[in-house]
Formats: C-alpha cells, sequence, structure tokens
C-alpha cells in the first residue's frame, strides 16, 4: 500500500538532516549578522503570505533507504545498458572506451569551472584547444568554438551567426533535419526577426529544385542535416553551389559525428557553417542531457562565431601557452556586439569528445564508422525482406533507417520491449505522412545475435 506523505515534524533530525548547523551555530550567526532571531530575517515576508504549517513532505530516509528507493525508480526504465538498443533519432548508443572517462573523469577536469584565468587554467585551455583542433580536422573547417549546448541551440545559433554575416532575415530548413532541431531554431529566431522557411523533403532527402524555388535575396542561409533525420545522405554539394548561386550560405547539422569518420566531411563539400551535436564522441546517452553542441566555420567567418575559442602563443620567453582568443559574447564585450547570449559552454564533455577522438585517431573513427554502416545495412536488408514490412526510402544511409511497418509502430515497440529490446522511433508524431514509419538505428554496440534476434521477433508481427 503507498502511503500518504506526512508532514515532517520539527524534531531535530528533520531539522538537521541535510542542513547540519546546531543551533550553537545558528545561534552565533545570528549574532554576527546582528539579529535576534531567524523569524527576524523573515520579517520583509508579509506574514499573510507565510507558511505557517510544515511542508508535506514524506519523512527524511536514510542514505541506503535513498539508494533503495532511486534504485527502484531506475527499474521501471528499459534502457540501453539492459536491453538491445535499435533507437536513435539524435541519441546514439555507442561503445565509450574505458580510458576516456577515466581521465575525463579526473578531479582537475572534472571539478574545473571556466578557464578564466589562464596562467592557472593551462591545462584545461589545451584540453579545449585540442578539441577545437580535432573538430577541424573531422569537419574540415577552419575554425571550432569551445562547444555550445547541443545540437539543436548550436544550429539554431549558425542560423543567428548567418543572418549577421549575410545582414539577410530569412534562413530555409529542410523538413528532413531533426524535428525538434528545428523547433529550436523557430524558438531562437522568431523574437530576433528571422523568418524561418520549411521546405519539404522527397523522398526522404532534400530537394535541391524546391530550395531553388524558396531561394530569394532575403536567404541568409539554407539548411540542411547529414545524414538526415531519416538516415539518409544528401548531396552536399549540389546544395551548397544551389544556396551559394543566391548569395547564401550553406549550414550543415550533424546529428551524428561518428559518420565523418568515413564520409566526406562538409567542408570539403563548401559548407559554410557546421553546427552538431557532439554526444556520440564519447559521451553516453545521458538519459537526453547534458549533450555537446558543436560548430566549426570558415576562417573569414571567425568573428562571428557565438561562444569563444581557445587559441596557442608563447609568452615573453617563447614558451608555448594557451590563452582565451575570441570572446565574442555579451559577458565580455558590450551586449549589442556580442554574438550570442550563451555564457557557458560544454567543457567536460567537449573533453570527452576530444579524448575519444585521440584515443582512436583517424583509422579508429574509420573502423568505427564502417561497424556502423555495415551492421546497419546488414539490418536493412533483413527487415525490408520481412512480410508486411517495406523500407521508406532507398538511398544510401550511414546507421539509420525508416521502415513502414504492418502495425503501428508503437504496437511494434510494446511486444519488442516485452522481449528486452529497445524499438525505433515512430514517426506519426513528427510527420503525419509517415505514421507507420519506424525509424530504427543500428550502431556498432549490436551484435548479429542481437540483430538477428530484432528480425526474429519482427517476423512474427502482422
Amino acid at each position: 500500500m503507498k502511503a500518504e506523505p506526512q508532514p515532517v515534524a520539527a524534531t531535530p533530525r528533520a531539522q538537521h538532516k541535510y542542513i547540519p548547523a546546531t543551533e550553537a551555530e545558528r545561534a552565533e550567526m545570528l549574532r554576527v549578522v546582528g539579529v535576534p532571531s531567524v523569524e527576524a530575517l523573515f520579517a520583509d515576508i508579509p506574514a499573510a503570505v507565510r507558511l505557517r504549517a510544515p511542508l508535506r513532505l514524506p519523512p527524511p530516509l536514510s542514505d541506503p533507504e535513498v539508494m533503495t528507493a532511486l534504485g527502484a525508480l531506475a527499474a521501471k526504465n528499459l534502457h540501453a545498458d539492459a536491453a538491445a538498443c535499435f533507437l536513435g533519432a539524435g541519441a546514439y548508443d555507442h561503445y565509450v572506451p574505458s580510458v576516456v572517462w577515466a581521465l575525463a573523469g579526473r578531479g582537475e577536469f572534472l571539478t574545473a569551472y571556466t578557464p578564466y584565468q589562464a596562467e592557472m587554467m593551462q591545462g584545461e585551455l589545451q584540453a579545449i584547444y585540442e578539441y577545437q583542433s580535432m573538430l577541424c580536422e573531422l569537419t574540415a573547417m577552419d575554425v571550432a568554438n569551445a562547444s555550445m549546448y547541443d545540437g539543436a541551440s548550436a544550429t539554431a545559433e549558425a542560423a543567428v551567426m548567418a543572418r549577421d554575416l549575410t545582414r539577410r532575415d530569412e534562413v530555409i530548413v529542410s523538413t528532413a533535419v531533426h524535428p525538434e532541431y528545428r523547433q529550436v531554431l523557430k524558438t531562437y529566431t522568431r523574437p530576433l526577426g528571422i523568418q524561418v522557411v520549411e521546405v519539404p523533403h522527397r523522398h526522404g532527402r532534400t530537394d535541391g529544385e524546391t530550395v531553388v524555388a524558396h531561394l530569394s535575396e532575403r536567404t541568409a542561409a539554407v539548411i540542411v542535416q547529414h545524414p538526415n533525420f531519416f538516415g539518409l545522405l544528401e548531396d552536399g554539394r549540389a546544395l551548397v553551389e544551389i544556396a551559394h548561386r543566391r548569395g547564401a550560405l550553406l549550414i550543415c547539422a550533424v546529428a551524428e559525428p561518428l559518420s565523418l569518420g568515413l564520409l566526406t566531411p562538409p567542408g570539403i563539400w563548401g559548407a559554410d557553417i557546421v553546427a552538431g551535436e557532439g554526444q556520440p564522441l564519447g559521451n553516453h546517452l545521458n538519459f537526453g542531457g547534458p549533450y555537446l553542441g558543436m560548430m566549426a566555420t570558415r576562417r573569414e567567418y571567425v568573428r562571428r562565431i557565438p561562444g569563444r575559442l581557445v587559441g596557442a602563443t608563447v609568452d615573453v620567453e617563447g614558451r608555448r601557452g594557451f590563452v582565451l582568443t575570441l570572446q565574442t559574447r555579451e559577458q565580455h564585450i558590450r551586449r549589442e556586439k556580442a554574438t550570442s547570449n550563451i555564457c557557458t559552454n560544454e567543457a567536460l564533455l567537449a573533453l570527452a569528445a576530444g579524448i575519444y577522438m585521440a584515443a582512436l585517431g583517424p583509422q579508429g573513427l574509420r573502423k568505427v564508422a564502417e561497424l556502423n554502416l555495415y551492421k546497419a545495412a546488414y539490418a536493412r536488408e533483413a527487415i525490408g525482406a520481412l512480410p508486411g514490412f517495406r523500407l521508406a526510402f532507398d538511398g544510401p544511409i550511414f546507421n539509420e533507417f525508416v521502415v513502414r511497418t504492418p502495425v503501428p509502430p508503437e504496437e511494434v515497440n510494446q511486444r519488442l520491449r516485452r522481449e528486452g529490446i529497445l524499438g525505433g522511433l515512430p514517426l506519426g508524431r513528427y510527420y503525419p505522412e509517415l505514421a507507420d514509419g519506424w525509424l530504427v538505428c543500428v550502431t556498432e554496440q549490436r551484435t548479429r545475435a542481437q540483430i538477428d534476434r530484432l528480425v526474429a521477433v519482427l517476423e512474427g508481427i502482422r
């Protein structure tokens, strides 16, 4: 039977459980600040609005009791550590080598605050510098910042950056871009007077002719995702040419940066800004956050990149050192000149991404990317051949694909959960025309036996 919350009794234990100050210590603090009682501290709060009864909270628990209660709550979830996970859609179940958090979790990194004092923070500054450098290599761009909140906010910041660079007030975004990225984009840009024009995808990919039809002298940027939300690869070079022909920039959103271990990076095919999600690079799923916003651009646009950059230099004795080079944020320059109001980066997660990229190296990243590609291709072919199931779109993919299911995808997922399998994402919530659409992800974590088991369970669904 569920116990009703009871008022906390005003016992010494309840008062001191999480505020371990003795009565003597409280009296001393009151004496120092010069008031006769705790009641006197709240004299400015009208008596009519003050709570006179104890809060209706359950009684305090001991630490073992808290752990037991939290464990019981956690056990209600079916998570990626306890099930074969085929769910992606912007958050990916990749293997994180133990070296990543063994290093990132060291006290000097885990407890470090923002590196305001360069002379005291050389280690953290160098870690950010190395992260920026490797991100530039991964995206084939010239400059990367010291990170942002997540992929969605980075994409929205890229749109604002494009507006500032072109002095135009409209951005075109493909509906093959992550729906939640597009929602954040609209939230960000509406107060700034930037118009967001969505262009429909065609057979799961951004259609160049449709983009051309919507381009105008007002268009600051065209935003695409690669691989896109349906897992398909976009024709980046063609879309860059289309955007540049009308003086607009091309922003490439990357939700799955591990794909760049294998695919031609956006900088090679001419993208102007790369904004993406860094969670797949050495960071766990974290139940949806915190995540890591990536941003990189071309050298000529560096003055408009939001956030801050760490640069390398030498001191008066010629010794190598690291400093915050550009900080075009409102905390450091005049508000009206700031590129963004983002004042916090995700330095610890950027550090983990840097360690991950350094540990794997270019060949390791390529190997992991290949495993994703091959395993997803195996699952795609097997599921596409099942009676009642059919692939929604043709074309090359990386590690995700859309399947049309014979019963509602939500029902498919319920059947899979009973077998200890986390299924894909039902797409009807975002795309009504794809109410039977099911976005399946296969990372390097999935074994052939797990994929075969998924296919076997699906085979029994009619």
